[in-house]
């Protein structure tokens, strides 16, 4: 089932349709009229309301290491791995770009599964089949995010200045069919000219984020293609900033001017700098044929991988719907089967 399609039969408003349908497109290279986006949302709605971490997602991580330690793991920040040892079809370890070598147990990846089999892993070492399989595995971004440094906070029109309004996420994306046709524009290789935005004001919830007075903005900007029919997104990152305060200032028009400081993260930029293949926040579409028991592929959807005592637990794996913690709990449940199983 379509996601507006399961929107209409709930809700009458076409304003609120958009922002529940958003729910199941989010991410993905789909629009509302997509097959299938309504189990997409599901899987989404299934995992509860987003939070705020104080001190900014950051703190997650380093609350998860400092967990670790104090349980008696040793935390490497900045060692990059190369490779993944492989020896009769075992996973030894990881090779750094040092050249040092660590041994281990088990390999757990939490990179995606196209950089874990086809990048750090040798991809002769898997059968042909498995290879071309995974291959096809789509992960191909459609997301890029804005960041804003902000003098003020800009005022949204029909607030009347409620700042406690712009505390949660704010959707901008009006009709199911306007979301349709910003999809319509990434089939065809251009980013969205009137995208669908989802952001966030993180400072109002979070004051340690900016200096008193003045706000950061988080933006998801939706739909940005990872392959530009076009140019290359050197080439366009300044035209889809503008895009994005541009259909933002429709909403607050005073934004504009209020803007100290800008990032614009590309899906290009998601792969180079972030390690996502194809620029995928989610590690792979959230598609009917890749989730589930498909995911990341029909046989390999239990964390385990071909390569015996080498494990997936990143979001490329079940439930894989973003930040929840979920592929990394269910992998170490059946990681700590195995390793009790050898004893």
């Amino acid at each position: 089932m379509a996601v507006a399609d399961l929107a209409a039969e709930f809700f009458e408003t076409e304003l609120l349709r958009a922002t529940v349908a958003a729910q199941g497109i989010f991410g993905t290279f789909a629009g509302p009229w997509s097959a299938g986006t309504g189990l997409t949302y599901l899987l989404r709605a299934a995992h509860g309301t987003p939070s705020f971490a104080q001190g900014g997602i950051g703190a997650i991580t380093q609350a998860m290491a400092a967990a670790a330690q104090k349980a008696g793991a040793e935390v490497r920040a900045g060692a990059e791995v190369i490779e993944i040892s492989v020896k009769s079809n075992v996973a030894q370890g990881v090779v750094l770009s040092t050249g040092e070598q660590i041994l281990a147990r088990a390999v757990i990846s939490n990179a995606d599964p196209k950089r874990t089999f086809l990048k750090l892993t040798d991809p002769s070492l898997l059968s042909p089949t498995f290879t071309k399989r995974l291959q096809n595995y789509r992960m191909n971004g459609t997301v890029a995010k804005v960041n804003l440094a902000l003098s003020a906070l800009p005022t949204f029109n029909g607030l009347n200045g409620n700042a406690e309004a712009l505390a949660r996420r704010i959707h901008i994306g009006p009709e199911i069919d306007y979301l349709e046709r910003a999809f319509d524009e990434s089939k065809y290789g251009n980013f969205s000219r009137a995208p669908y935005l989802e952001l966030t004001i993180p400072s109002l919830t979070d004051p340690s984020l900016a200096p008193e007075g003045k706000h950061v903005m988080s933006i998801y900007m939706q739909y940005a293609p990872y392959k530009l029919k076009n140019g290359n997104w050197e080439e366009q990152r300044t035209a889809l900033g503008d895009t994005v305060v541009k259909t933002l200032a429709q909403y607050a028009p005073d934004l504009p001017g209020k803007i100290l400081s800008h990032q614009i993260i590309t899906p290009a930029d998601l792969e180079e700098q972030y390690g996502l293949t194809g620029g995928h926040i989610f590690h792979g579409e959230l598609a009917l044929d890749q989730i589930f028991t498909m995911r990341p592929m029909l046989d390999w959807a239990r964390y385990r991988t071909p390569i015996d005592n080498l494990y997936l637990c990143g979001s490329g794996t079940h439930p894989g719907t973003g930040l929840t913690g979920a592929s990394g709990a269910n992998a170490a449940r059946e990681i700590i089967k195995d390793i009790k199983a050898r004893r």
